[in-house]
């Protein structure tokens, strides 16, 4: 399934009569730089989701959490993973007033400007409606280690065989072939199909977060 077509799956296939979806669920696509996957856990009138943004050349991963309750965003957390992290934290009132904010870079706590943190909120707010549309659309995100035969055993231990097209196993073969060591697995399954979103020499398993993580 190309990229055009899984866009198009989640604006039009989230209104069959399909069961409800679990609190939490697991998400993701292709961005222009890299692919993101996100994290969702619905809790009466609260939300929180960590999404994962890595860029598809060299470059530190970005982690994302935000809680929002009752429709107002209460937290953003973001923890860029280098060799120079930068952290950035910041809490909103019930009106949406900045109540804290602190960013540590290089050791070294700064301020965070206020185009920098409209921003943020902006970030925040979109987030949200991709989430909204890619599980309206029902496009779930599974992650897994490759045993090879063209099978994976997800993080959860189960042993499966993805619907990946000949090409997609191709990618997964080389980049194991070219490391000389396992691989991790990340793909997307939609009513429409499935698509591989990611193949990585290092364990995403590790930090894939559980339900009691958010």
């Amino acid at each position: 399934m190309k990229r055009l077509a899984v866009l198009l799956t989640l604006l039009l296939a989230g209104c069959s009569s399909q069961p409800s979806l679990p609190d939490f669920t697991a998400s993701g696509y292709l961005a222009d730089r890299g692919v993101v996957r996100i994290w969702r856990k619905n809790h009466q009138h609260s939300v929180h989701m960590l999404t994962v943004f890595k860029p598809f050349q060299e470059g530190a991963a970005v982690f994302t959490r935000y809680s929002w309750q009752d429709g107002n965003l209460t937290s953003i957390e973001r923890h860029l993973k280098d060799a120079q992290p930068d952290d950035v934290t910041l809490r909103f009132d019930g009106d949406g007033s900045l109540s804290f904010m602190q960013r540590q870079l290089a050791g070294q706590r700064e301020a965070v400007s206020e185009d920098t943190i409209e921003l943020y909120k902006f970030d925040a707010q979109r987030m949200l409606k991709i989430s909204d549309a890619l599980l309206a659309g029902r496009v779930l995100l599974k992650q897994g280690r490759w045993q090879g035969s063209d099978k994976l055993q997800t993080c959860q231990g189960e042993q499966i065989k993805p619907a990946l097209d000949e090409s997609e196993w191709q990618r997964v073969e080389q980049l194991q072939h070219q490391a000389g060591s396992a691989v991790s697995v990340a793909w997307l399954e939609a009513p429409a199909g499935t698509q591989l979103l990611a193949v990585s020499t290092e364990d995403d398993c590790q930090w894939a977060p559980q339900e009691a993580d958010l």
